[in-house]
């Protein structure tokens, strides 16, 4: 299953960046992070992480080495041609 995260950074990105080069992801074993993209602005304060794993309680293992310097939400998300199947609409995704 695929997961949006939803990060909000807590006192600005550099903290979360610093960490991220010394440390790493810190990720258990069975949850992958997939990409990121971090809102363009001038606080480069959100971030939404793509991931995925078969065991959703190892996002509690995995955000315990990051809320001291963020807030998250973790979003259970499919794709646009699965939602599109859910709804029984036949649709390519494109335009």
């Amino acid at each position: 299953m695929r997961y949006m995260v939803i990060e909000h950074y807590t006192n600005g990105p550099e903290s979360i960046y610093r960490r991220a080069a010394e440390r790493g992801r810190m990720l258990p074993e069975g949850l992958h992070y997939l990409d990121s993209w971090v809102v363009d602005g001038p606080g480069l304060d959100r971030c939404f992480q793509l991931m995925e794993t078969d065991d959703p309680a190892l996002f509690g293992v995995w955000l315990a080495n990051w809320s001291d310097l963020g807030t998250f939400e973790v979003i259970p998300v499919i794709d646009s041609a699965e939602a599109a199947a859910r709804v029984a609409v036949r649709w390519d995704g494109g335009l």
